[in-house]
């Protein structure tokens, strides 16, 4: 595997990789864009942080290219949409930086309540004042934390321990959580209605691009304290440029921009305002958070190398890591049942279905239905499919994909369900486990119960005396070893489905002469790829 890094990269992260002889490791800093696009085409990984936009030019001359390694947690310089599309793999280091980022957070507020910047620029001018910098205590203030995540719990634990009442605004956190960290949820407006201190700690992303603008200061009490230690663009700056000439906002301090470097007029004004403390993106810039955030994506791209799960793909639906040895063996059922089902149909599907029964039900089965969409496009398209790319892939070719559950399950725990339709047909299959190992349990409206295996023949045919005794016969003559066999009958002397697990493939001549024998109304050979998904799947099963 090649990789390259493209950024500052600390070297003690990157020692897991310079030590895997699976891997090629190129630091090469400060490529022009035309020089990067140059080479790119030879990597299978790059490294970067936000010093290099991986757009689409780069993307589509990156032909090797299996995975984005951001190290940092911000994606803003990705486009991660035209990697899913590409089946490109985007991984960061959300928790490298955390604390480092909560730190920062702390160090800005206290510089600015206890005007340490220019009481500091002052002393070292020659003056002695003391008058013009006194200060704001955060003991007994209600601070309002938005985004209550890694970051951002870290702020509102700190501001605690300052004695500072915290309310916390955010929709993705449990009340458990919040009650778990000391503080109350509450909604945005109530934040800006009621908080001395505001500090917002989320992702940029359409929901939150823009979130604090006019209508939102115009909420605030006068007085507040506004920080965005976060993304930049998530508060709207000349909003805040206004608020603070107003005189509504006191103060606060920002360390990310809209623009990096900035370059606009309102950026300039609202850097050089006297009350905003600012730094130049420095939220994630501790020597303890550089070297974590690469040996995040170090650890990241070991695991794909050793078909591992990914802990952190932005792009890969993926299972609460707590449950990830308890479902692995769900994923390889689903991949198992998806690789025989599709050999069953004769033209794409227009609608498929992935139904869930049992306990299983209980749990976020996203990863398990992109798990086998993935297997199923994988024999359906030229391209590459994985869990990054299936779902795009599967819209763009026109199929519906529904997903079902029911905590019921008639004879099993667990039971999966693939079913597929199109052209006026449907095909069924059902799965479940047995001691962890994949076991087909239904085809069609026949109940069944076999191990998939490398190579099978299945049947459909008239149930009558004989037939069992042509099959083995024709078996035989071509030396054709039958390792096993499952009937199913849908009522005596109704029609009757076989499947057979062979020693060895079967020459489609052999398939037309059984065919012939028995008059079968359905006759397919299979050959499925059994063992560990592939790499290329994602799923890490």
């Amino acid at each position: 595997m090649k990789i390259i890094v493209t950024d500052e990269v600390s070297a003690e992260g990157l020692a897991l990789l310079t030590q895997e002889p699976r891997i090629q490791l190129d630091v090469r800093l400060g490529l022009k864009k035309d020089e990067l696009l140059a080479v790119i085409g030879e990597y299978d990984v790059i490294i970067t942080r936000s010093g290099t936009t991986v757009d689409r030019p780069l993307l589509d001359a990156a032909t090797r290219l299996k995975m984005v390694a951001r190290a940092g947690v911000g994606i803003d310089n990705v486009d991660v949409d035209y990697a899913s599309s590409k089946g490109v793999i985007v991984v960061n280091a959300p928790f490298g930086n955390t604390n480092s980022a909560a730190e920062h957070t702390m160090a800005l507020l206290l510089s600015f309540c206890r005007n340490v910047t220019t009481a500091n620029n002052s002393l070292k001018s020659g003056e002695w004042k003391r008058g013009p910098f006194t200060g704001h205590e955060l003991k007994g203030k209600t601070a309002g934390v938005i985004g209550i995540g890694k970051v951002g719990g870290r702020v509102a634990t700190r501001l605690k321990a300052f004695e500072c009442d915290v309310l916390a605004c955010d929709p993705y956190i449990s009340v458990k959580r919040a009650h778990d960290l000391g503080v109350k949820l509450v909604s945005h407006d109530e934040i800006y209605k009621h908080c001395d201190i505001i500090t917002v700690h989320t992702p940029l992303n359409d929901e939150t691009r823009g979130m604090i603008g006019a209508r939102e200061f115009g909420l605030m009490k006068s007085g507040v304290i506004v920080l965005n230690v976060a993304r930049g663009c998530i508060i709207d700056e000349q909003a805040m440029l206004d608020n603070l000439n107003s005189g509504k906002v006191v103060g606060g301090a920002f360390d990310v921009w809209s623009e990096e470097p900035p370059a606009t007029e309102v950026l300039k004004q609202l850097i050089a305002h006297k009350n905003l403390v600012v730094t130049p993106h420095l939220g994630a810039n501790t020597f303890e958070a550089q070297v974590n955030v690469a040996i995040d994506v170090s650890k990241e791209i070991i695991n794909y190398l050793d078909d591992q799960p990914l802990e952190n793909a932005v792009n890969i639906p993926r299972f609460d890591l707590a449950l990830m040895d308890q479902m692995r063996p769900f994923l390889n059922l689903m991949s198992v049942m998806c690789d025989f089902g599709i050999q069953l149909l004769d033209s794409n599907p227009e609608k498929l279905t992935f139904a869930y029964a049992g306990s299983i039900a209980h749990y976020d089965c996203s990863p398990l239905t992109v798990c086998g969409l993935s297997a199923l496009l994988n024999r359906m398209v030229d391209q590459d499919v994985n869990m990054v790319n299936a779902s795009l892939i599967a819209e763009q070719m026109g199929i519906v994909v529904e997903e079902t559950k029911s905590t019921h399950a008639d004879a099993f725990s667990n039971v999966l369900t693939l079913i597929a339709e199109g052209n006026g047909k449907r095909r069924l299959i059902s799965g479940t486990l047995f001691e962890g190992a994949p076991r087909i349990v239904r085809l069609r409206d026949y109940s069944m119960d076999f191990a998939p295996d490398e190579h099978m023949l299945l049947l459909h045919y008239g149930d009558r005396p004989g037939m069992i005794g042509k099959i083995g016969t024709i078996m035989g003559q071509h030396e054709i070893n039958i390792a096993s066999m499952n009937l199913g009958r849908s009522e005596k002397k109704g029609e009757a489905m076989v499947i057979l697990s062979l020693d060895s493939a079967i020459p489609q001549n052999v398939v037309d002469e059984i065919k012939a024998a028995t008059d079968a109304t359905f006759i397919k050979a299979l050959h499925m790829r059994l063992g560990k998904c592939s790499r290329s799947c994602g799923c890490g099963a």
